[in-house]
C-alpha cells in the first residue's frame, strides 16, 4: 500500500528526531547504564544472538553483501527508467531514501547505539584513571614484556617459528567464552549468554580495509577476520565479544579483550591479550620516549620478535587507498556517535592498562 504524501513527510522526522534524542540522552550515562545497557540492550541482544546463532555463517556478512549487490541494481534501475521514460520522480526517491536512513539509524540506536553513552568502563570496574608519568608507562611496558616473553614459551608455533593457536580457529571460537565467564565474577557487567563468534568468509578482502573484526548490531553477531595472524585472533575475538556485551567504545573493548584474555586458562588467549596490551603501550611509549622504547625493545624474546614481525608483514601486504578510506569512514562513524577522538580513542586503552597496573601494584 502506498503511503500518502503527508504521511511520508511525517516519517521524514524520524532521522532528525533520532539524532536529537541521541544528543540528549548522551548527557545521562547513569540512566543508560541502569535501564538500557544492563537491561533493555541485554534482553534484545541475547535473544537476537540466540536466533542468529543457529546459522553457522555470519548473517551480518550476508546482509552487507546483499546491500552491495542491490545498490548497483537500484542505480541501474534508475538509469534504465530515465532512458526509457525520459523522467524520474527525484523528489520521491529522495524522500524515501531519507525515511530509510532514518528508520535504519533509529533501529541502530535501539539495538546497540545507545551503548556509546553508558558509564565509562573505568567507573564500572572502579579503575583509577589519571595522568601518568613516563616512568609509570615504562614500568607497565616492562611488565608486559616480561609476561609476553614468558607466555611465548608456552604457546605452539609453526615451522617458521610463528605462534599458532592451540587447535583450529573454530575451536578457538568455542573456547572464547571462558575468559568472559571468569571476568563476570569480578565485573558483573561483562556477563551475558550469546552465540559464538563467527569467522568472516571474505576475510582476505576485509584485510584490505584494515579491519580485524566487525560487530553487526542488527544481528548481534561478533564477526572476526580470520585471515589475521593467529597471535592476534583470540584478542580480536574477545574485542568483538566485548562489543556484543554492550561496550561500544573502542578503547574499552580493547581493554576488555586484554582483561578477559588474561583470565582465560589457555595460554594462546593469555598471550594474545598481553600482546595486544604490549603493542598499544609500546606504541604510546615510542611517541613520548623513543630512547626508552628502544631500550625495552631489546628485551623482546626471539619468539616475540618473530610474532611482531609477522603482524607487521601481514598488514604491509594490505596497505593502500582502501585502508585509508576505511579509516576515514571509521573515524567519521565514531565521531557521529559522539566519540570526539574518533579513531584516536583507541590510544586511551593505555590509560586503562596503567590504572589496572597500579591496582595490581597496590594489592
Amino acid at each position: 500500500m502506498k503511503l500518502n504524501f503527508p504521511y511520508r513527510y511525517f516519517l521524514l522526522l524520524t532521522l532528525p528526531i533520532s539524532i536529537f534524542l541521541n544528543r540528549i540522552i548522551s548527557n545521562f550515562p547513569e540512566f543508560i547504564e541502569t535501564f538500557y545497557s544492563t537491561r533493555i540492550y541485554l534482553f534484545i541482544a541475547q535473544n537476537l544472538s540466540a536466533l542468529t546463532g543457529v546459522i553457522p555463517i555470519s548473517l551480518g556478512e550476508m546482509i552487507v553483501l546483499i546491500i552491495f549487490i542491490l545498490l548497483p541494481s537500484c542505480l541501474f534501475y534508475v538509469i534504465f527508467t530515465v532512458i526509457k521514460f525520459g523522467k524520474i520522480n527525484v523528489k520521491m526517491i529522495f524522500i524515501n531514501s531519507i525515511i530509510l536512513v532514518g528508520f535504519t539509524y533509529s533501529l541502530f540506536l535501539i539495538v546497540w547505539g545507545f551503548n556509546y553513552h553508558r558509564l565509562p568502563y573505568s567507573e564500572i570496574a572502579k579503575l583509577d584513571v589519571k595522568p601518568s608519568s613516563i616512568e609509570e608507562l615504562s614500568a607497565l611496558c616492562e611488565d608486559l614484556i616480561v609476561r609476553a616473553n614468558h607466555l611465548r614459551e608456552l604457546v605452539n608455533e609453526d615451522d617458521r617459528g610463528i605462534k599458532i593457536l592451540n587447535g583450529s580457529i573454530d575451536d578457538m571460537f568455542k573456547r572464547s567464552n571462558v575468559g568472559f565467564y571468569n571476568a563476570q565474577k569480578i565485573i558483573p557487567e561483562l556477563q551475558g549468554s550469546f552465540g559464538r563468534p563467527k569467522g568472516i568468509l571474505l576475510s582476505e578482502m576485509l584485510s584490505y580495509t584494515g579491519l580485524v573484526g566487525i560487530y553487526f548490531p542488527f544481528t548481534a553477531e561478533a564477526n572476526v577476520n580470520t585471515a589475521i595472524p593467529h597471535s592476534m585472533l583470540p584478542s580480536t575475538t574477545s574485542h568483538e565479544m566485548a562489543h556484543q556485551r554492550g561496550f561500544a567504545r573502542e578503547d574499552e573493548a580493547n581493554f576488555i579483550a586484554y582483561f578477559t584474555c588474561s583470565l582465560h586458562p589457555d595460554y594462546d588467549f593469555q598471550y594474545s591479550g598481553v600482546l595486544l596490551g604490549l603493542i598499544h603501550s609500546m606504541n604510546t611509549l615510542h611517541r613520548y620516549s623513543p630512547d626508552r622504547h628502544r631500550e625495552l625493545q631489546a628485551k623482546y624474546s626471539n619468539g616475540l620478535k618473530r610474532d611482531l614481525n609477522d603482524i607487521s608483514s601481514f598488514w604491509k601486504k594490505y596497505e593502500g587507498k582502501i585502508e585509508r578510506a576505511t579509516n576515514k569512514i571509521n573515524d567519521a562513524y565514531l565521531k557521529s556517535n559522539l566519540q570526539e577522538d574518533g579513531v584516536r580513542s583507541y590510544g586511551r586503552m593505555v590509560d586503562l592498562l596503567l590504572a589496572k597496573y597500579r591496582e595490581k601494584q597496590t594489592h
